[in-house]
């Protein structure tokens, strides 16, 4: 679906640019966002090295097992499905605290690895179950305390203040994290 919607995108650029009279300036404006998006790229490797590097430091340093720990009680409480002293609540506690250091790069993988033990405890392989829901909004949601990769970003592009989305951003993901959480339990209890 997305290459067929791709194909249009260009197909109809294509077309206003004829009807505009244009087409001299497609070539160009190509060439322009390539060399824009390689230099965007290497701009962000310093800062998303950086990020990583803090990652795997607060690892090595139990950082991260602290925030699991204090994190554990909220997991079970959110996920009451999830028995005991399993690998999944582990894995939902590795995704969750490399989303809120907003480390979206690395939370992909180990959202990837909670949703591969969430399915190993669910019953029924074609339907998702309650947890693997719950999962799903709160990485949608995505409540960032270190909005690392969007500071990173607007680094890259030349912001004189990077940082200042900090605060905006906490209240915003949040105030999302609630509401996802809010629904989830509100269609939980609609579907039982």
């Amino acid at each position: 679906m997305i290459n067929i919607l791709w194909f249009l995108f260009i197909v109809f650029s294509f077309l206003v640019a004829a009807l505009n009279g244009r087409m001299e300036q497609i070539s160009p404006a190509i060439f322009q966002a390539i060399t824009d998006t390689v230099n965007l790229f290497l701009a962000l490797i310093g800062p998303m090295a950086f990020w990583l590097g803090i990652m795997n430091i607060a690892k090595k340093s139990k950082l991260t097992d602290l925030i699991a720990s204090l994190l554990r009680p909220i997991i079970k409480l959110i996920f009451p499905d999830i028995p005991e002293n399993d690998p999944a609540s582990g894995a939902i506690v590795m995704n969750i605290t490399a989303n809120i250091l907003g480390l979206g790069n690395a939370a992909t993988p180990l959202g990837i690895k909670a949703m591969q033990e969430l399915q190993r405890l669910n019953n029924n392989s074609t339907k998702a179950s309650f947890a693997m829901c719950t999962l799903l909004a709160i990485n949608t949601a995505g409540l960032t305390l270190i909005p690392a990769t969007i500071i990173s970003l607007r680094a890259a592009s030349g912001s004189e203040d990077p940082g200042i989305i900090l605060f905006t951003t906490i209240f915003a993901t949040l105030f999302s994290t609630i509401t996802a959480l809010i629904f989830d339990k509100f269609f939980r209890l609609i579907s039982s």
